[in-house]
């Protein structure tokens, strides 16, 4: 009787939406090979990580077994599942493999990092397979909103698994390939053990619409506009540029893209034969010679990204471009829970310009990649798998995914990061849990969540921090008075005196009290130093800093 199982174990992006990683293995319990399908980041936010660049989900499972890892698939090219490549690659070491849309974002992303770009292979969609060990794995192409986005078909000897990566029920997605019905019933006519499936939108109870849809409604609203038009969308959804580009051109506008990232999609997309071309635009350098009413601009920026293209615009002009009482700005983009904070902020600013923003509201200007309930429902009954794993989604999403497999008569399993799952046979079973975490890109430094960077950054930012410095003579005595230097703090409490006066004097008595025992080590007085601050500053301002202390001795 064979002692080989089927595991599958998510790194990130189940119980969150970002960071997708996701390890299937196969072989003897704790020597299985492994291949790893999509490599994600997120992105920080001032509350939680204030001044970091990227967020990495902690691969420190995988990277201690890179020697067993057969490949990396990756299933489209946006930043959640396939940002992290460049950055991680070297401590993993495997073959990448990707469509060839994707390869080019892929490519760029390890070229930036000093990786070698040709460890990426572009793989045609099924029925082109690659063997990774004991795995053979495909891509069925699915439509998303990303060009080139496929499911992963991973056969393996203990059964087929499907993992869809991000996909939605699209016949008409203006770019890249339609949802084939047929195709994916193909896949699964021999039969389907696992089905890894997105579970984003479960909680959409009307099936999703197609990217076709929203031409009328975008080319209307463009052409009756009276002054300038800026619109903002994901710079990733090529089709939806591509639909504003048009309505723009239709309406006789000239058209200027603005975003570097805009740029390389449409790029990526020319490149790899995704697009033909695309609409015709004009250099922004171009766009100040244009009358107003005859412009329209594509920009970065919908989920308010400070530096992003949208903002710049709410301050003030950028690029010599400025936006004026009844220019009309539109969302063509949904906002991403946790980011309403800056998108609201850019809306009021535009407000106070007297600038028209449209927003999706009414549902008329932007539809979602993610596959709805309904079309949940539909999948489920179409690869008929013994086994539903919910993945790509927060875990109320991941357990309302749960039930829904479950209520349908199937076997479904709540698997967030770190679970561990033995799909062999025909019931999930958790076997192990897997220690996961966050892995903070911190300018050029990797720095892991419990290296204590971030929480210090978070502690300095809401509780501000003072700096006392003392020195001591070679008698072990206090020489002159303590100074303090405080950063982040009101300049005066409620004596009415300078804070970082009372806390010089308050150390100086402390100092001038304490006895040998305390002068001579080090460790104990900067305790009690600390100690004293924090009282004094809660006293004087009712919060308790950050305190930093540097003892310096004079030698002998």
């Amino acid at each position: 009787m064979s002692t080989d199982r089927l595991i599958y174990l998510p790194l990130g992006g189940a119980g969150e939406i970002g960071m997708n990683a996701y390890v299937y293995g196969y072989g003897p319990a704790g020597k299985e090979r492994l291949i790893l399908v999509d490599l994600g980041v997120a992105f920080p936010d001032m509350d939680t990580s204030p001044g970091v660049d990227l967020i990495f989900p902690d691969m420190a499972w995988l990277i201690e077994r890179a020697d067993r890892l057969d490949g990396i698939f990756i299933t489209h090219a946006h930043e959640d599942h396939v940002g992290a490549i460049g950055h991680l690659w070297s401590q993993l070491r495997a073959p990448v493999y990707c469509r060839a849309f994707t390869a080019n974002i892929a490519r760029r992303k390890m070229e930036e990092q000093g990786q070698p770009k040709a460890e990426v292979r572009e793989i045609d969609a099924l029925p082109h397979m690659v063997d990774a060990g004991p795995f053979r794995v495909g891509y069925l192409p699915t439509s998303h909103s990303i060009p080139e986005t496929s499911a992963v078909v991973i056969d393996t000897p203990a059964g087929r698994v499907v993992h869809t990566g991000d996909f939605k029920l699209d016949k008409t997605p203006i770019l890249g390939a339609p949802f084939d019905e047929a195709a994916w019933a193909e896949v699964a006519r021999l039969g389907v053990l696992a089905l890894a499936c997105d579970s984003t939108n479960v909680f959409s109870a009307h099936p999703g619409r197609s990217e076709a849809t929203l031409a009328p409604d975008i080319a209307e609203l463009v052409q009756n506009a009276p002054g300038m038009v800026v619109a903002t969308t994901f710079a990733s959804n090529v089709a939806r540029l591509k639909t504003l580009a048009d309505a723009g051109i239709a309406a006789g506008r000239s058209v200027v893209l603005l975003g570097r990232a805009m740029h390389r999609m449409v790029r990526a997309a020319e490149d790899t034969g995704v697009i033909d071309s695309f609409p015709p635009t004009i250099p922004v350098e171009q766009a100040g010679q244009v009358p107003r009413e005859n412009l329209m601009l594509i920009v970065t920026g919908s989920q308010g990204e400070r530096r992003a293209a949208s903002a710049q615009l709410a301050r003030g002009k950028y690029l010599g471009l400025e936006m004026k009482e009844g220019d009309l700005f539109l969302f063509s983009s949904k906002t991403i829970p946790g980011n309403e904070r800056g998108v609201l902020k850019i809306i009021n600013a535009f407000s106070e310009k007297g600038v028209d923003v449209v927003d999706d509201s009414a549902g008329r200007y932007h539809v979602s990649g993610h596959a709805n309930r309904p079309d949940l429902e539909f999948v489920h009954d179409l690869m008929n798998p013994q086994i539903v794993v919910p993945m790509h989604g927060e875990h109320r999403h991941l357990r309302e995914h749960t039930k829904l497999a479950q209520a349908r008569g199937r076997a479904g399993v709540l698997a967030p990061n770190g679970t561990m799952l033995e799909l062999t046979g025909n019931a999930p079973r958790v076997v192990e849990y897997v220690e996961t975490g966050r892995v903070y890109l911190d300018g050029s430094v990797q720095v892991g969540a419990l290296d204590g960077v971030v929480r210090e950054r978070i502690r300095m930012a809401l509780n501000g921090h003072v700096m006392v410095n003392v020195l001591i003579d070679e008698d072990d005595e206090p020489l002159g008075e303590p100074w303090c230097e405080a950063m982040g703090l009101p300049e005066k409490g409620r004596s009415g005196a300078p804070l970082t006066d009372v806390l010089e004097a308050d150390i100086d008595r402390m100092l001038g009290r304490a006895d040998d025992d305390l002068l001579v080590d080090d460790d104990k007085l900067t305790e009690e130093i600390r100690r004293i601050a924090r009282n004094t500053a809660n006293t004087e301002i009712g919060r308790k800093p950050e305190i930093t202390v540097v003892i310096s001795r004079l030698s002998n």
